[in-house]
């Protein structure tokens, strides 16, 4: 049986632990030839030998828009093209109106929308006809959560932008789609969240568990593949059943 993305080159930002590894993971194991950028290179180096078959790891800041040339460059120089294009990295963390800094403000929006912006639009020189964008959103851009308020409106901002970019891009033969994960256990939740609250969030979750890394890679799987070619500008939940209540 062949592989769903044999001979396909994919870039993941923000792939080297959690969501973004999952999704490199996901997307290696099916065939891919796979870039992740991350901010820590110990953990970088790690995460590349972890996925395999060839992975490339360029340490790069998310929001820093000449750590994305310098990323595309050397894809460029080792690729040539990106078919699949998967914009993760994010930031997030709690902090109540009324206690809102303008750096917490700042840090949010210049990774998880001016970041994934630029490296939307510095990426595509790179993608041929027939490629696959997959941005990481949230069910936290269209539900509300105390304390993540900054966080979950650059979610929503998303998938704003991708109403627009899928009219911009007309004609490209690009698809560009948004994976909204759930509550999902990974070191950035776990540091977020206590083990003995998880018990609590289990419960809002009508099967029962933590979406996991694993899960996540298996849904951008198959919006990477061409078994989703005929899908474009959707959010596709991974969450459980969270949101439906």
């Amino acid at each position: 049986m062949s592989k769903k993305l044999e001979g396909k080159i994919a870039v993941v930002t923000g792939g080297s632990a959690g969501i973004g590894f999952g999704i490199a993971k996901a997307f290696a194991a099916d065939g891919a030839k796979v870039v992740i950028t991350g901010r820590r290179q110990e953990e970088l180096n790690k995460a590349v030998v972890e996925i395999g078959n060839g992975t490339i790891g360029i340490q790069a800041d998310a929001s820093n828009l000449a750590d994305l040339d310098r990323v595309y460059d050397t894809v460029k120089a080792q690729h040539g093209r990106i078919d699949v294009l998967a914009l993760n990295a994010g930031f997030y963390e709690f902090m109540k109106l009324g206690e809102i800094t303008e750096a917490h403000y700042d840090k949010t929006y210049n990774t998880n929308v001016k970041g994934l912006l630029f490296a939307f639009q510095k990426a595509l020189p790179l993608l041929p006809k027939g490629a696959s964008v997959i941005l990481t959103g949230s069910i936290a851009g269209f539900r509300g959560i105390p304390a993540m308020s900054v966080y979950s409106s650059t979610k929503a901002a998303i998938r704003s932008l991708v109403r627009s970019w899928i009219l911009d891009t007309k004609g490209l033969g690009i698809r560009i789609n948004v994976l909204n994960p759930g509550h999902t256990s990974t070191p950035g939740f776990n540091n977020l969240l206590p083990a003995a609250a998880h018990p609590g969030v289990i419960e809002t979750i009508p099967l029962s568990r933590l979406c996991t890394p694993e899960d996540l890679g298996k849904a951008a799987l198959f919006l990477a593949s061409d078994e989703s070619a005929y899908i474009n500008g959707i959010e596709l939940d991974v969450d459980g059943g969270a949101a439906q209540f």
